[in-house]
């Protein structure tokens, strides 16, 4: 097994875009972050209780969201890299059946801290689900 290398500062410029990840919305893939993440209201677990809600399925609580923007950014960067601020702002809700597709791009660069800010998002069939910014640093 092959580990990936970590990107070094020198490797990134400004405007460069980040490969697109999609990921399948699953009833398992919502379910299992809430459960991961402690998060056991009813409206991401039982498909009544979010209808009651006003929802048309279960939906995706943020702390997943969070978990799959990390993912995203970490498997470009690679695993020694060090991300130091995430911020981020959810918008359409992620429901099973769908599909998010993260894009992102560098859009600052401090060379003397070796630190890199990504812009992102996270689209589904509704829109954005997800924006924001991360912040990492690369050696």
């Amino acid at each position: 097994m092959t580990s990936k290398k970590t990107l070094a500062f020198a490797d990134v410029s400004l405007g460069q875009a980040l490969p697109e990840l999609v990921v399948p919305i699953t009833v398992t893939l919502i379910n299992g972050g809430a459960i991961a993440t402690r998060d056991y209201f009813p409206g991401h677990h039982d498909k009544e209780a979010a209808q009651a809600l006003g929802s048309p399925h279960i939906f995706m609580n943020i702390l997943t969201t969070t978990g799959l923007v990390q993912r995203y950014v970490q498997e470009w960067a690679g695993p020694l890299a060090a991300l130091n601020d995430l911020r981020i702002k959810l918008g359409a809700p992620n429901y099973p059946g769908d599909s998010m597709t993260f894009s992102a791009q560098v859009s600052e660069m401090d060379e003397s801290a070796k630190r890199v800010t990504l812009s992102l998002k996270g689209t589904n069939s509704m829109g954005n689900h997800v924006t924001g910014t991360v912040n990492l640093v690369l050696h």
